[in-house]
């Protein structure tokens, strides 16, 4: 037990705290030492004798890595505080994410506390892996922004994109997405048998840290629109995705360039051409299912599916986890 990493799990009984709970009692070389939950403390954790533990009570110094499973602006604090004490900090929040404090500001509507904490690499191993190996601090991608950019990134990579044409995404997720925290548009009788729109335009947070993360690939893409949904189930996020190639690609050699971009990546399932990803492809998974469709010599649409809280969330922590301490990517992940 001694040579195990102490691992704290700030929010551990929200959605993704309690995935990111199952999936770290699976791995061999973690030791959970606390988790933390303003409104469950007291109670046991599940899989574990430990009990929830309100977050002031949390002795950060036990734990040699904390996960942030927190609102944003929340977790900068504690984060702030992991680092000062030579802790190293998976942050799932947005605090970690975004790349300058203006653009915090801009999405966010906050002063970010601690704006050195921006230098922390974006947790998207399939993009960022060579940053995130042996870091101390990794910002976790949201789940849009997740699922949007593995979708796109094959194509953004070798920069086969009309500049001049708009990256359309057209985005469903489950109402665990939302968060454990009840609210009136996330009760059952407003969700079942219900589709919503929301956040419609340029309103959603997610939209700047997905263009920032377009653009750090490539220049020589179109303007994102961006349109989130929720959808009348617990889990699952699918974002269809439309777009226009420039000359140097034709839509019947899309589906092989993603085949050969994505052969040697475990986490990501491309599927074979004619078959449409579906959010059972991914649900309770931890991997990303593409699928391609061409629907002119010009015009594709990309299927990108996962689940919301796993690939979307505490999955991907975990798989920095491995990058951060040079474990096997996939250790306890397949």
């Amino acid at each position: 037990m001694s040579d195990k990493i102490r691992v704290g799990i700030y929010g551990a009984a929200g959605y993704a705290g309690q995935d990111m709970v199952e999936l770290m009692l699976r791995h061999p070389n973690i030791r959970l030492v606390f988790g933390t939950s303003s409104t469950d403390a007291g109670e046991f954790i599940p899989y574990t004798d430990l009990r929830y533990i309100p977050p002031e009570e949390a002795i950060i110094e036990d734990a040699d890595l904390v996960v942030l499973a927190l609102p944003h602006g929340a977790s900068a604090q504690v984060a702030k505080q992991a680092l000062d004490a030579g802790v190293r900090v998976i942050d799932l929040s947005a605090d970690l994410r975004l790349d300058t404090p203006e653009a915090y500001k801009t999405w966010y509507g906050l002063d970010h506390p601690y704006p050195e904490l921006l230098n922390a690499p974006y947790g998207l191993p399939e993009i960022n892996r060579d940053n995130i190996r042996g870091t101390l601090a990794v910002g976790a991608p949201g789940c849009y922004p997740t699922t949007t950019l593995l979708g796109l990134y094959p194509l953004l990579a070798t920069e086969a994109l009309d500049p001049g044409a708009p990256v359309i995404v057209d985005a469903k997720s489950g109402v665990t997405g939302a968060g454990r925290s009840p609210k009136a548009n996330t009760h059952f009788v407003e969700v079942y048998g219900n589709l919503t729109p929301y956040k419609t335009g340029r309103k959603h947070r997610h939209v700047g840290e997905i263009e920032q993360e377009m653009h750090k690939i490539t220049t020589q893409c179109g303007p994102l629109i961006f349109t989130p949904h929720l959808l009348p189930v617990a889990r699952g996020l699918m974002a269809s995705i439309y777009v226009t190639l420039n000359p140097t690609m034709t839509s019947d050699r899309v589906h092989s360039l993603y085949t050969n971009h994505y052969a040697d990546e475990p986490l990501v399932k491309v599927l074979p051409l004619g078959a449409d990803a579906t959010l059972r492809d991914a649900v309770l998974s931890n991997h990303c299912a593409i699928s391609i469709t061409p629907v002119t010599e010009t015009h594709v649409l990309i299927t990108s599916v996962t689940d919301n809280l796993r690939k979307g969330a505490s999955s991907q922590g975990l798989q920095c986890f491995n990058l951060m301490y040079g474990f096997e990517e996939t250790l306890a992940l397949i």
